[in-house]
């Protein structure tokens, strides 16, 4: 588990899963699982990715943004990356995509927040695996580390099952395994030793 709570100067949480604590007293959080795709001194930035969108997929999205599809897109749901800029999209996938305007999450990770990635999911160079998200989650100076400090989160390694696995209910469940955690053994009251 890798939980940073001094010198974040040297190991910001880029490419690091989040995962809710119980009790973590906001709704639009319970049980997420959030990958963590830009962390500095300023900010934090990441998206939820176990919260579909009911009823939204990536070839619906597609095409209400008069996307002309080549190939086939992916049937996955759309995702709910958080309650900011919720009309904002972002979509997060493997690195053998990548445009100028893409971030490095990871060696293996990228996030695109531009048309050219939507043409290129419904055109005939799609990243091998992509996830769209609507909106992120993010957090101001300090804001992380604090909630990190006051056990909102945990923190464990990412791999590619959790982030573009199609099962949502089960992601906060298997990313607490990951640690060896039985999630029904976790109080929602927080303490400190």
């Amino acid at each position: 588990m890798a939980l940073i709570l001094e010198g974040m100067e040297a190991s910001f949480l880029s490419g690091q899963l989040l995962i809710a604590m119980p009790g973590i007293g906001d709704p639009r959080f319970e049980r997420a699982l959030i990958l963590i795709c830009a962390h500095d001194h300023q900010h934090a930035m990441g998206l939820a990715l176990n919260r579909p969108v009911e009823g939204l997929t990536v070839p619906d999205l597609l095409e209400r943004l008069e996307i002309t599809s080549e190939a086939e897109a992916p049937e996955d749901l759309v995702l709910l990356g958080g309650p900011v800029e919720r009309e904002r999209g972002f979509v997060l996938h493997t690195a053998d995509y990548a445009s100028e305007h893409s971030i490095e999450v990871t060696d293996a990770l990228t996030l695109t927040a531009t048309r050219d990635v939507l043409e290129a999911m419904g055109g005939s160079g799609p990243p091998r695996r992509s996830i769209l998200a609507l909106g992120y989650s993010g957090w101001g100076a300090g804001q992380l580390e604090l909630e990190i400090r006051e056990n909102v989160w945990l923190t464990c390694e990412a791999d590619e099952s959790l982030i573009f696995g199609s099962d949502h209910e089960q992601k906060w469940t298997r990313a607490l395994a990951k640690l060896g955690i039985d999630p029904h053994r976790l109080s929602s009251a927080a303490g400190h030793a």
